[in-house]
């Protein structure tokens, strides 16, 4: 009996200590699921959805070269031109050359993208327009069809999924613009109009190229048409030429952005999407490869040229 009434008090201590030990398990159990609710409630509220299903008054803007197709497109359709013996040799070369550079350095230059709209408008100028769309669909499948970023492709389709209407937006021809935006099932494009009398091109733009503050305009002007609140509107661009239209809206993204634009979008803390390869992909505007390739394509263009002037 001296044993049992020395073991007995062990197992009603060790009780207590049970109990002790349950009671400070619940107790902090629930001090941490009213700190978790607390938390919870004081947190910013999710993210919601975009783009918003069913917003009619919402719309999205693309720009074009680089944003949703590699390269330009004015190049491609240069090349396409040169295969029918629409110019010589020496404007492929410096159409090669100037898409070399666009290729590596992915930003636009001024003198290039100007020689090579007075160098499209030449070549057109006395050509029916008619003739030149139908032209321009077989060169999207020789040039441009594979150079499409899936990406890219996938953010215009959420906003068509969602109700809204989406438009390139490009300072390459309009008509070209509207061949692209079509076979990509979008709304269609603003771009550079060229002055047409009777149907066939005078050699001379209507205004200026639809580039930097002139998108811009552009989308303002058709947000107006269409009834479009730009709070609530997106747009999409890879060039820092293009921050007067991505500030223009209420969701602006930075897709293969340039270095100015992408320090600008940080900055500001805009959306971003790189869907470049390569280890040059923060630096240039295509991945490395490819920029190789255009670099040694031009290269070999201008060695041919040379050596057949001399």
């Amino acid at each position: 009996m001296a044993a049992l009434g020395w073991l007995t008090p062990r197992r009603r201590s060790a009780t207590a200590r049970s109990v002790l030990a349950g009671e400070a398990a619940a107790e902090a159990a629930r001090k941490a699921s009213q700190e978790l609710q607390d938390l919870q409630e004081t947190a910013a509220p999710p993210e919601p959805a975009f783009p918003v299903v069913g917003d009619v008054h919402a719309a999205a803007f693309f720009d074009l070269d680089n944003t949703v197709m590699q390269g330009a497109a004015l190049f491609h359709f240069g090349r396409g031109l040169y295969k029918r013996k629409f110019f010589q040799r020496r404007e492929l070369a410096r159409f090669a050359w100037q898409q070399a550079w666009f290729r590596l350095a992915g930003v636009e230059d001024p003198e290039h993208m100007q020689d090579a709209r007075d160098s499209a408008l030449s070549i057109v100028k006395g050509h029916r327009v008619s003739e030149l769309m139908s032209i321009g669909e077989e060169i999207y499948d020789e040039y441009m069809a594979d150079r499409i970023w899936p990406g890219t492709r996938a953010l215009a389709q959420a906003h068509l999924d969602a109700g809204q209407k989406v438009w390139l937006v490009t300072a390459a021809p309009v008509e070209t613009a509207t061949i692209i935006a079509r076979r990509l099932g979008l709304t269609g494009a603003l771009g550079t109009v060229a002055e047409s009398v009777d149907g066939v091109y005078t050699g001379k733009l209507v205004g200026e190229p639809l580039h930097g503050p002139a998108k811009a305009e552009a989308v303002r002007a058709l947000a107006a048409a269409e009834g479009l609140d730009l709070a609530r509107c997106a747009a999409y661009s890879d060039s820092h030429n293009d921050i007067p239209m991505l500030s223009l809206v209420g969701h602006p993204y930075a897709i293969n952005p340039d270095t100015k634009l992408r320090k600008y979008a940080r900055a500001r803390e805009w959306r971003l999407r790189d869907y470049r390869t390569g280890r040059k992909a923060a630096k240039v505007g295509i991945p490395a490869a490819a920029g190789v390739g255009a670099l040694a394509g031009g290269t070999a263009a201008a060695v041919a040229l040379h050596r057949r002037r001399r």
